[in-house]
């Protein structure tokens, strides 16, 4: 299976900016500790400091169920305390499992399947 993107978007409740970027950080650290198949976690707030994106890639559909086994209590205290309005969107094929895991933490996920697009570039190194 190829590989899996998901961009999640997400609000930030008022008054606790300071409290999800810490707690951003945590579930950060929490993929780089234990993650093995998760290829990019990367955070962006809005310059207001009302919205919050994250972009993901998994190897593959497992990754992205591995990445939430490491995650899940600490991003029920984020969406508890600091932000609201989880929407999830997936661009490969996802499981079932994935699926309902994004019903559960997202009300639903939006799949996206590849219409067209570049071919993996070879480089090739052409140092002597």
């Amino acid at each position: 299976m190829p590989n899996l993107e998901v961009i999640a978007r997400l609000k930030i409740r008022p008054g606790q900016l300071d409290g999800f970027k810490s707690h951003a950080a945590e579930l950060v650290r929490l993929s780089r500790e234990n993650d093995t198949k998760t290829l990019r976690y990367d955070w962006f707030i809005a310059d207001d400091g009302t919205e919050c994106e994250v972009h993901e890639a998994y190897v593959s559909a497992e990754g992205l169920v591995e990445h939430n086994m490491h995650i899940m209590e600490a991003r029920a205290v984020l969406f508890r305390d600091h932000a609201f309005d989880h929407r999830m969107s997936a661009y490969g094929e996802i499981s079932e499992e994935l699926r309902a895991l994004g019903q559960k933490h997202a009300g639903g996920i939006r799949e996206f399947s590849l219409l067209v697009g570049l071919e993996p570039v070879r480089v090739v190194d052409a140092r002597p």
